[in-house]
């Protein structure tokens, strides 16, 4: 288990939307541009539970296919000064067990990580950067080298999800693969074996 300096229940996620999944699917694209608006614990806790929430009480069943049910990714979120109401600056680690977040660093990484995307700024712009790293071992464990795939795979899955939920609460965001992965993984924290996949920041669309 990571070391946590602080911990925050999240607000228990809607079930129900105002938009058909159609209506989603025809609306969803790749947003670049965010205001500097704040976005409410409220949202942050819905992105959160559709990128790796539980669909019900049980560990393994989550709103995205795992092969093996492996589970391989964490998803941490990267907020800054008054950037989401009621959380603190840091980087903080989706728990879905019991749908909170745990900090795992006290300062704003959203600018580092914009560098060492190759300077795109509109991660360090947005109010949070979702960022998804991944334990290629608990998949490779069962399923030798294919496992690597199908990491990559559930990846996919959870990268649909946020933009999937983001259309429905008015929001944008763009996955960002281009970036420096030993850069990441510094300003992430991130230790071994954790491999930093995807940065996906979320704000409201300018």
């Amino acid at each position: 288990m990571p070391t946590y300096d602080r911990t925050e229940a999240l607000p228990r996620p809607a079930r129900k939307g105002d938009l058909s999944l159609e209506e989603l699917l025809a609306r969803r694209q790749s947003r670049r541009s965010f205001r500097s608006d704040s976005l409410s614990i409220g949202l942050l806790s819905q992105m959160l539970w559709a990128a790796y929430g539980l669909r019900d009480s049980v560990e393994f069943e989550r709103t995205v296919p795992s092969a093996g049910a492996r589970l391989p990714l964490t998803i941490l979120a990267c907020t800054g000064k008054d950037s989401i109401q009621g959380l603190d600056e840091g980087i903080w680690e989706y728990v879905a067990a019991n749908h909170s977040v745990g900090r795992v660093f006290g300062e704003d990484v959203r600018v580092p990580l914009a560098a060492a995307a190759y300077h795109q700024r509109f991660i360090a712009a947005a109010p949070v950067c979702i960022a998804i790293a991944a334990k290629f071992a608990k998949t490779t464990s069962r399923y030798g080298e294919r496992g690597i795939r199908y990491v990559h795979i559930d990846v996919g899955h959870v990268g649909q999800n946020i933009y999937l939920q983001a259309e429905g609460l008015g929001l944008g965001t763009v996955a960002v693969g281009a970036f420096d992965d030993d850069t990441v993984a510094r300003a992430l924290k991130l230790s071994p074996p954790l491999v930093p996949l995807y940065l996906m920041p979320v704000g409201h669309p300018a």
